[in-house]
């Protein structure tokens, strides 16, 4: 029964990547000027996430909008130029310049006189759409103008190219189970550090004064709940307009495109860095004193004024302990893209806001409160470390992308050793910060936490010897990112496979560490040893900074049935589409999806071959084909699910 579900599954998949794409509608009319002239409506119903290009674009820009209309009998004067609306002007992410786009919906109107009897105008509109992180090609569609006022439905008629198949992630339904999945991930992520900025020093000792002041201002038990609930919600609202305002000013998808972005990931490396630093009490972030006593006089209005703005006093106050936190927030959500900020900031702001209207329910609670103390410095100084463990996944995303090979696998495991391992030491008392009070014991939470880390700190040290950790597999560089692929001080030895040692590989080949995948890194080299030992090939479009792709790498192909395939029935090639190095002078051509645009580095070229011949640029992208360059099975993106993987792999493997 559970075969018969996973084929219907994959069956499913592959009918939903087959799909065409078609998210621009087009109808006409026609508005009676006078018995001669006329105006042409030509209106274009845009689905959601797309754009339509303006009629005028910057050169090396998308394909612009073009209104050609048949005039070859000479019936009609054109008076003018097609008009078009307002639109939005912004800065294409895609094509890197500021364009004109319109979205939902765009009006294109042209002034003619009729010169001769005729019903009808005829022509045709040219266009090319776009969403956040693709392109269709360039599409003709035939436009009847009925002199009679009748709407009419536009028809297609002929395209540049083959039309886009709808595959963001290739398998759809996976894409989007793992888009929820990675914001409630967020949500939760964000929910349990709301709940550590409440023990924080600037947080903690504020519940039971606030919580005092709603009841002993309210006139009676009823009135104070209410407004401790109404100070509650302007708390959540406060922070999310913060979300709301990170997404509205780099762009819901943007934040995701700037994941792989190399300065995106030094620039926060370097704000974590001063985050965990400020945490560990070298200084205090603060916001200007000024702005606090601003809102602070603004809180004694009363009313819900007075009580937003002792939710804003809130957030102003303990900016030095909440910032870093929500800061990292925000960097993490970017990496998600979409409305990642707005919940993250949701999820924080709620774990916030709870205490306080739950206090305010019921006053007696405060007395279990543990009181304010040495404890709430320990509480910063952990996240301080934490902050500072997680600046490096950004500056080895950084590494990976430049592929500098300076954070290896090896360094970056021996920097979160160091991190983690003292901070092992300081909960055990042994380390002492600026801020700390007098230790006279270790309290046993205290002492459970630094047992916890400890533990862990030991986990990760095998990491150095070639253990995958699959606990932190997402963080560290891939295995064959080191110094010592198969561990410190290991020599490896003689073994079957795809090809037994690296003496024996062929020209332009590599093994994957620690499993012995033989794999290619161009495209030609690869099919061209494919042709030759027999075997078809699996392009695996992939990128250094993609978390997806190390989650796969790491956790799937493993498995025996899967690596057994992937050894001895595929020759497998590896493109990295986000990787930096130049492209030798005689390989630099034009690009062919920006028009003007020269294809500089390597990955520029296979990013350009996914999104022509496939129609995707998600990664990891998965494609077995023949030798004619021929899909074999249809396409599919990150699965998780090993024996769904297992079965499209040995699908494409029998139809060679």
């Amino acid at each position: 029964m559970k075969n018969i579900l996973i084929a219907l599954a994959f069956l499913t998949c592959g009918f939903v990547n087959s799909q065409v794409l078609d998210p621009v509608k087009w109808t006409t009319s026609v508005e009676k000027i006078s018995d001669t002239e006329y105006n042409l409506i030509a209106t274009a119903h845009i689905d959601a996430g797309w754009h339509l290009y303006s009629q005028v674009v910057p050169e090396g820009g998308p394909v612009a909008t073009t209104f050609i209309y048949d005039n070859s009998e000479e019936n009609f004067i054109l008076n003018g130029n097609t008009v078009e609306g307002e639109g939005h002007t912004v800065h294409d992410s895609i094509f890197e310049m500021e364009i004109k786009y319109f979205d939902g919906e765009a009006k294109f109107s042209q002034n003619v006189k009729v010169t001769k009897a005729t019903s009808t105008i005829n022509g045709f509109v040219e266009f090319m759409v776009c969403d956040d992180t693709r392109c269709l090609p360039p599409t003709e569609i035939d436009l009847e103008f009925q002199l009679n006022g009748k709407t009419a439905l536009a028809t297609e008629t002929t395209e540049a190219v083959t039309p886009a198949v709808a595959v963001d992630n290739t398998i759809k339904t996976t894409d989007d189970s793992a888009s929820n999945k990675g914001l409630w991930s967020i949500f939760f992520i964000a929910f349990l550090s709301g709940f550590a900025a409440l023990l924080t020093p600037c947080v903690f000792p504020m519940i039971p004064m606030t919580v005092s002041f709603f009841t002993k201002q309210s006139k009676n038990k009823a009135a104070g709940i209410k407004n401790a609930i109404i100070y509650g919600i302007c708390i959540i609202v406060i922070y999310l307009l913060l979300g709301i305002a990170v997404t509205g000013i780099f762009g819901a998808d943007a934040l995701n495109a700037l994941a792989t972005n190399v300065w995106f990931n030094i620039i926060f490396f370097v704000l974590l860095v001063v985050f965990a630093v400020s945490f560990l009490g070298a200084f205090e972030i603060m916001l200007p004193n000024s702005w606090a006593n601003k809102v602070d006089s603004q809180a004694d209005r009363g009313g819900l004024v007075g009580i937003f703005f002792m939710a804003l006093a809130l957030a102003i106050v303990s900016f030095s302990c909440t910032g870093p936190i929500v800061g990292t927030l925000l960097v993490e959500a970017a990496s998600k893209g979409g409305v990642a900020p707005i919940i993250g900031m949701f999820g924080f702001s709620l774990a916030i806001a709870l205490p306080f209207a739950l206090f305010a329910a019921f006053p007696g609670w405060l007395n279990s409160l543990p009181k304010s103390g040495g404890w709430l410095n320990t509480v910063k100084v952990v996240l301080g470390f934490l902050e500072l463990a997680l600046a490096f996944k950004f500056l080895s995303q950084a590494d990976l992308v430049l592929q500098l090979h300076i954070l290896e696998r090896e360094v970056f495991i021996a920097i979160w050793i160091a991190i983690f391992g003292t901070l092992a030491f300081y909960l055990f008392g042994k380390i002492k910060l600026p801020h700390d009070s007098p230790l006279t014991h270790i309290s046993v939470g205290r002492l459970s936490l630094g047992l916890i880390v400890l533990t862990f700190t030991i986990y990760m040290i095998p990491g150095l010897w070639g253990a995958p950790l699959t606990i932190i597999s997402a963080f560290p560089p891939p295995q064959d990112y080191s110094e010592s692929p198969y561990g410190v001080g290991f020599s490896k030895l003689e073994s079957g496979g795809s090809a037994s040692a690296h003496g024996d590989l062929p020209e332009g080949a590599h093994l994957l560490a620690p499993h012995d995948i033989m794999a290619f890194n161009d495209y030609d080299t690869g099919l061209a040893y494919a042709k030759k030992v027999g075997k078809p090939v699996m392009l695996d479009f992939t990128g250094w900074a993609c978390v997806n792709c190390r989650k796969m790498e790491q956790n799937v192909w493993p498995e025996p049935e899967i690596l057994n395939l992937l050894k001895n029935d595929v020759v497998l090639i590896s493109l990295y589409v986000d990787d930096k190095r130049k492209l030798e002078a005689d390989e630099i051509v034009d690009s062919q999806l920006k028009p003007g645009k020269k294809l500089k580095y390597i990955g520029q070229k296979w990013s350009e071959m996914q999104t022509i011949k496939y129609k995707s640029n998600s990664q990891p992208f998965y494609v077995i084909i023949n030798h004619n360059e021929e899909k074999l099975v249809e396409p599919v993106g990150y699965i998780p699910d090993v024996e769904a993987y297992h079965m499209w792999l040995k699908t494409g493997v029998s139809k060679f």
